[in-house]
C-alpha cells in the first residue's frame, strides 16, 4: 500500500520510506504525484499544523497522506520558538534563526536553559482497507503520533551536523549536541524518529 508523505525533504522521506517498507508500505513524495497545495501553518499546535497539511494532501490525492511539524520548544522563553521555529527570526533560514535564540539564551540562567524538541506526525485517510467509522473527524480517519527528546541550550554552536537549532542543543546521555552527533544515531533518539517508530507500530497492527 502507498503513503504519502506530503514533505520536500528527500532525507525525511528515505528515513520513513527505510522504516515503513518492512511493515509492508511503500512512502511515496510530492514529486510522485502531480503536486501538492501550499499549505499555511496557522495551527496553534505541532498536531494542528501536520493535520493541516496531511489533510490538504489526502484531499488534492485521495491517497493516504502523511505530514509532520516540529520544533523547539524553550519553557523558560513562555514555549518559544514553538511552531515558529522555521521562521523564528522572520527570514535569512537556520542561520538567523539560531542566531536569534542564541542571542536569547544568553540571557537565561544556566539552570533555566532547558529545552526539547518535539514533533507530531499526522495521518489521514485509510492505512488499512477497513476503517472503522468511528476513527473519521475529517470525513477520513486520523491519526496523530508524537515524539520528544529533552536537552540543553548552549549559547555557542557545536558541531557541522544536521541543521536548525541542532548545533546548539545539547543532548545530554550523548554527551554532544545534536550537530555533533552522527545521523544514524540522531535519527534513532530524536523526536522525529520516535513519532516514525510509533507510526510504523501503528501500521503493523492495521497491516
Amino acid at each position: 500500500m502507498q503513503l504519502l508523505f506530503a514533505t520536500t525533504n528527500k532525507g525525511k522521506r528515505a528515513e520513513l520510506a527505510a522504516l515503513c517498507r518492512d511493515a509492508g508500505y511503500d512512502v511515496i513524495g510530492p514529486d510522485d504525484t502531480r503536486g501538492l497545495p501550499e499549505v499555511e501553518e496557522t495551527g496553534s499546535s505541532f498536531a494542528e499544523n501536520a493535520l493541516l497539511k496531511a489533510r490538504a494532501a489526502f484531499e488534492a490525492t485521495g491517497l493516504t497522506a502523511i505530514a509532520d511539524d516540529s520544533g523547539l520548544v524553550v519553557p523558560a522563553l513562555g514555549g518559544r520558538p514553538g511552531v515558529l521555529s522555521a521562521r523564528y527570526a522572520g527570514g535569512g533560514g537556520d542561520v538567523a534563526n539560531l542566531r536569534k535564540l542564541a542571542g536569547e539564551v544568553a540571557g537565561i540562567a544556566p539552570g533555566d536553559r532547558r529545552a526539547f524538541f518535539t514533533c507530531a506526525l499526522a495521518l489521514v485517510g485509510s492505512a488499512t482497507s477497513s476503517a472503522k467509522p468511528e476513527d473519521k473527524r475529517f470525513g477520513a480517519p486520523e491519526r496523530v503520533f508524537e515524539g520528544q527528546v529533552w536537552g540543553h541550550l548552549l549559547v555557542e554552536p557545536r558541531g557541522s551536523g544536521g541543521f536548525g537549532y541542532d548545533p546548539i542543543f545539547f543532548h545530554e546521555p550523548s554527551g554532544q549536541t545534536f550537530a555533533e552527533l552522527d545521523a544514524k544515531t540522531k535519527n534513532g533518539l530524536s523526536h522525529r524518529g520516535q513519532a516514525f517508530a510509533a507510526l510504523v507500530r501503528y501500521l503493523r497492527t492495521v497491516r
